[in-house]
C-alpha cells in the first residue's frame, strides 16, 4: 500500500494542479463519447492506450472483456434458464444501459487482449472445477471458438462473439436502430502495442489506423 499512497501523493501535488481546470469541469459535467469495454487485466489500460483524459471514456471492465448476452435479446447464449443474467451481468447490462441512456455514447469498443487468460484458459481447456465462479463467467464466451483453437485466434473470435451479444441488449439495439452508436471491435497486443481492427460483420481483422 505504501506506493499507492506515494501515488496519490505525487498526484496531489503534482499532477492534480497541472489539470486544476479539467478536474473543476469534470466536477459538474459528465459526458464521456465512449463506451470502453476491455479486459480487467492489470496489464490492458484504456486511458493509457487511446492516451484519453478523464471524462473522455466510460469504462467496464470485466475478466475477458465479455459481455453476456441480454437475457431477452435475440443471442441465448449466457442466461440462466429462469432469463435472468447472475454472476455479475447484471453489472454490466447496468452500466451499458447507462452509457447509452444517460451518458448517450456514441461510440462502444469492445477490445481484446494478447495473453488474455480466460482466452488461454478456454484454448488450453483448463480445468476450473476449483474455481467455480471463473467457470461459470467464462460461460458467456463459449461462442468465440472450441477449446482447441489457438489463443490468438479464440481472443479475436471472442471480440466478435462480444460484439454480438453486446447488440443484443435493448438499448444498444435501439442505437443502432437510430444510428445512433457505432460499435468497434479491437484487439490490443501488449509486448508491440499495435492495435488490431476487428470486424464485427465479418470477424476478419485488420490494423487500427487513425
Amino acid at each position: 500500500m505504501q506506493d499507492l499512497a506515494e501515488g496519490v501523493a505525487h498526484f496531489q501535488q503534482d499532477v492534480f494542479p497541472a489539470k486544476a481546470e479539467l478536474f473543476a469541469r469534470l466536477a459538474t459535467t459528465h459526458r464521456p463519447q465512449t463506451l470502453f469495454i476491455g479486459c480487467s487485466d492489470a496489464r490492458v489500460v484504456p486511458e493509457l492506450i487511446t492516451q484519453r483524459e478523464p471524462g473522455e471514456l466510460f469504462v467496464i471492465r470485466t475478466a475477458g472483456n465479455l459481455v453476456p448476452a441480454h437475457p431477452h435479446g435475440t443471442h441465448p447464449h449466457g442466461t440462466h434458464g429462469d432469463g435472468t443474467h447472475g454472476d455479475g451481468a447484471d453489472g454490466v447490462a447496468a452500466g451499458i444501459e447507462y452509457a447509452l441512456a444517460v451518458l448517450g455514447v456514441r461510440d462502444i469498443v469492445v477490445c481484446g487482449h494478447s495473453a488474455c487468460g480466460a482466452m488461454t484458459a478456454l484454448a488450453a481447456g483448463h480445468d476450473l472445477a476449483d474455481l467455480p465462479a471463473i467457470a461459470r463467467w467464462l460461460r458467456h464466451a463459449a461462442p468465440a471458438g472450441a477449446p482447441e483453437d489457438e489463443v490468438g485466434v479464440l481472443i479475436r473470435n471472442n471480440v466478435a462473439a462480444q460484439l454480438a451479444n453486446l447488440a443484443t441488449h435493448p438499448a444498444v439495439a435501439r442505437a443502432l436502430a437510430a444510428d445512433a452508436v457505432t460499435l468497434h471491435g479491437w484487439v490490443y497486443d501488449i509486448p508491440t502495442g499495435t492495435v488490431e481492427r476487428i470486424d464485427p460483420a465479418t470477424g476478419r481483422s485488420a490494423a487500427l489506423t487513425a
